[in-house]
């Protein structure tokens, strides 16, 4: 009997169908990954599942059974029995999911008390879901923690109720590969040492190939086709799934060290142009992911020498203390070109950022930006150095104001630094959407009209504004599905060709990093153990820690299949 039997599930928003006809079942001890682009109707499912669709969703037609019970209509006490002991859910974004008011500790304790057991068990979930120092983590609060360490929290949370199933919505996208990677085999040894089943929601095909025994492919809130990873990954029977196995492909032959996913070649007459996932079909950019040339002979546009950065902790047991968050750290920008900076959640990476960019204070070394040394410099003289350098966040959606149009967001720069006039703003508005290749239509829309895709555009548009020489990239395409990163990656490196940007770029994902970067730094507990050109560190990595990294890169059984 299958502990998730989903028979004929319609899904809608209003009157926008989400979810359309979906049969979809998960045996005892079964690890099933749904795959498919932002909209697919993926997280939807797994919301249908459980009760959680928000106010305008809901469930038009079909059965969605859990362990027996019914929850197409069901009560929110039945529901509720449900969550956290039958089901523990695993959400993508831990800042929603976890409470800013309380200590990470006391989330998990209530989870584990919920279960009728003793809250000294916390520390033995969060250690199991790879949390570091467990003891002094459980005593901070969740803005006090990474984005990687937020979301093993989550997790931590999710199996503290020692659930039948757990579905995990985009479980990894926040982490690194080494952590990815021991939190998946974690998840894959509950499931087949203790017989919980498993259902994983996923953009990454890598992942769900490496990890699940069966394959769901949605679309349109449709399912496109079904089977085990060999068979959709040696004869995928859909166009769609073919463009989604070649948008996992490596961009280069140097590249073909890396773990990832080979295309098979396309059947006679099948489109295999990558669509876009966005509602709208942008123009095709003329670049290429793959990094072009740099010159040698410019000086570096951003150099980092001897930088160091210690934290205060307060410690309630110890006092406060020291952390010292980046170790001697050397990084240079070349001008034109891109600069990775790889390592595991709390390596320092976003710290190096935020140094470069002058929004922390290195506790020693110096930092030259544009041949200007900014360490030190008061606010209002380091303010027109800003123009100089602009940042690019992770999530796009929390950066962009909800309130703001697209029109306002874009020149919110331009009227900040008091460049042009209205009429000249209105004009670069327009020439920034063209950069980013987004309709003028665009321009009188909010956020929350556009997807995952176009906000990040429209940040990068907004970055753009003030023509800067370097843009500053902290995970920008990590919590976007495989065919907009593609998208993405192509843009960024044809606006570097264009207009001879130079990139930072932070990233836990070295498949991106190997795609669009020229050097590399990797980085280790606040320390750079080895840096270099991309092909040459990642090619014949000279340390123990970039090997552990690249082995730990999902999509190794199915290319060495």
């Amino acid at each position: 009997m299958s502990l998730v039997d989903i028979r004929n599930l319609d899904v809608s928003y209003g009157r926008q169908p989400a979810v359309v006809g979906l049969d979809l079942t998960v045996g005892q001890g079964e690890v099933v990954a749904v795959v498919g682009e932002s909209g697919s109707g993926k997280t939807t499912t797994a919301n249908a599942l459980i009760g959680l669709l928000p106010t305008n969703g809901r469930i038009t037609a079909g059965s969605a059974v859990v362990d027996g019970v019914e929850t197409a209509g069901a009560r929110e006490r039945t529901l509720r029995a449900l969550r956290g002991r039958v089901v523990g859910l695993i959400p993508q974004d831990p800042m929603v999911g976890l409470n800013p008011t309380k200590r990470i500790g006391a989330q998990v304790a209530e989870a584990v008390r919920l279960r009728g057991a003793p809250s000294s068990e916390t520390l033995t979930f969060l250690e199991q879901a790879g949390v570091p120092d467990p003891e002094m983590r459980s005593r901070q609060y969740p803005h006090e923690l990474s984005g990687g360490l937020r979301q093993r929290v989550l997790i931590a949370i999710a199996l503290a109720g020692k659930p039948k199933l757990i579905i995990a919505d985009e479980p990894t996208s926040a982490l690194d590969v080494t952590v990815q990677k021991r939190i998946l085999d974690h998840l894959e040894g509950l499931v087949r040492e203790q017989g919980i089943s498993l259902l994983i929601i996923t953009h990454d095909l890598a992942v769900a190939t490496d990890r699940a025994d069966r394959v769901v492919v949605m679309r349109h809130g449709r399912k496109v086709e079904e089977g085990t990873p060999e068979s959709l990954l040696v004869t995928p029977g859909s166009p769609y799934t073919r463009r989604l196995i070649a948008a996992a492909a490596p961009p280069t032959d140097f590249l073909s060290f890396l773990p990832t996913i080979h295309p098979q070649p396309p059947r006679d007459g099948a489109d295999t142009t990558p669509p876009a996932s966005d509602k709208t079909e942008y123009p095709q950019a003329v670049g290429s992911a793959a990094p072009g040339e740099i010159s040698d002979s410019e000086k570096p546009i951003l150099v980092l020498a001897g930088v160091s950065k210690t934290f205060a902790i307060r410690d309630p047991r110890r006092g406060h203390r020291g952390f010292n968050a980046l170790d001697n750290v050397d990084v240079e920008v070349p001008r034109g070109g891109t600069h990775a900076l790889v390592g595991e959640s709390g390596c320092g990476k976003t710290t190096t950022l935020r140094i470069a960019l002058g929004l922390e204070t290195a506790t020693n070394g110096s930092i030259e930006l544009a041949g200007t040394e900014i360490r030190g410099l008061s606010w209002n003289r380091m303010r027109p150095l800003r123009r100089k350098a602009q940042l690019v966040h992770q999530d796009p959606f929390a950066t962009l104001d909800p309130k703001f149009t697209v029109r306002q967001s874009i020149t919110e720069p331009l009227v900040s630094f008091r460049v042009g006039d209205r009429r000249t703003r209105e004009t670069r508005a327009r020439e920034l959407l063209d950069q980013v290749a987004l309709p003028h239509a665009y321009l009188d829309r909010r956020p929350r009209e556009l997807s995952g895709g176009q906000r990040q555009r429209v940040a990068i548009a907004r970055a753009l504004a003030l023509e800067p020489d370097l843009i500053m990239l902290d995970e920008p395409v990590s919590a976007l599905d495989v065919l907009v990163q593609e998208q993405i990656l192509t843009l960024l490196a044809d606006l570097q060709a264009r207009l001879g940007l130079s990139y930072l770029f932070v990233s836990h994902d070295l498949s991106v990093v190997a795609r669009i970067a020229h050097t590399v730094s990797v980085m280790s507990a606040g320390r750079v153990v080895e840096q270099g050109p991309v092909a040459e560190v990642f090619g014949n990595p000279r340390s123990d820690y970039t090997r552990e990294l690249i082995e730990a890169i999902p999509g190794r059984r199915i290319h060495a299949a």
